[in-house]
């Protein structure tokens, strides 16, 4: 079996973020919680993930803090996961997965989910990189720089 590389010592917040929750299943899963879901169950009936893999994934969103286990809403003995701070900072970058993958991997008119504006009822706008001053950014306007040890 291969083992896993880890970026939890990498000087690239890339590659610390992905570490963290870069597989297909944390993305999934913390996709759902922002849309409600709160139980195991609820969960594993959205995503048809094998308990074990679900179970896994859970207590690696819990120990990185995006999520928590907390006591179930309705009182009963049950614990229900809700987004941390942390989690709920993933927000656009699931809204950017979601543009990305409506542009790119739908035809025109095929049906898909749609992320809209709960007041207002309309879709959302294409999120933009911006400078400090507003400009709009692509790749070719910007570079990495190293933040030295302080």
């Amino acid at each position: 079996m291969v083992t896993r590389k880890r970026f939890d010592d990498s000087e690239c917040p890339v590659a610390r973020s992905v570490d963290a929750i870069g597989d297909w299943w944390s993305l999934l899963i913390v996709r759902d919680a922002f849309d409600g879901s709160r139980r195991f169950g609820e969960f594993q009936r959205s995503l048809g993930v094998a308990k074990n893999i679900l179970t896994a994934r859970l207590r690696t969103l819990i120990a990185g803090g995006v999520l928590a286990s907390v006591p179930a809403s309705d009182g009963s003995a049950y614990r229900e996961y809700a987004l941390t701070p942390k989690g709920k900072a993933l927000f656009p970058v699931i809204v950017a997965l979601r543009q990305w993958g409506e542009q790119n991997f739908f035809a025109p008119g095929e049906p898909h989910s749609e992320l809209v504006d709960r007041r207002q009822g309309h879709p959302l706008r294409a999120l933009e990189v911006l400078a400090a001053d507003g400009r709009r950014l692509s790749p070719d306007d910007t570079t990495v720089h190293k933040v030295p040890a302080r």
